[in-house]
């Protein structure tokens, strides 16, 4: 039987004007140091986030996006970041911005499938 383990989370948000503080949810980040998983998934809906966000650039936004998962991995593509241990590239990912891009405050929960819990996340927070 498996067994319960601790993991972190954060809701990726965009928030087109800082000082509003109004945000749409558009992916979650799952971390779980008891099964070495670090991942994050992101859904942006474009139509929605141009009724919201009419003047954004979304190629640009969506290009700014990409780069989260491929330092949840590791890739080479995310330059020094990505040569961070998991938890490092997790707090660096989670840590307070005043950008288009911002996380919520992390989260804590236990779960027996840390990719289970990650797509739960996406559906209940962003979909």
């Amino acid at each position: 039987m498996q067994e319960n383990c601790s993991f972190d989370y954060a809701v990726i948000r965009i928030v087109p004007r800082v000082e509003r503080e109004e945000f749409i949810n558009v992916g979650v980040i799952l971390s779980c140091p008891a099964k070495k998983f670090l991942e994050a998934r992101i859904e942006l809906n474009e139509e929605r986030l141009k009724c919201f966000a009419p003047n954004l650039e979304i190629a640009t936004l969506r290009r700014y996006l990409e780069i989260i998962p491929k330092i949840c991995a590791g890739s080479d593509e995310a330059g020094i970041i990505g040569k961070l241990t998991q938890r490092e590239r997790f707090y660096w990912l989670t840590a307070t911005r005043s950008t288009i891009i911002q996380t919520s405050p992390i989260h804590t929960g236990f779960a027996v499938n840390a990719e289970e819990m990650l797509e739960k996340l996406m559906n209940r927070m962003v979909r």
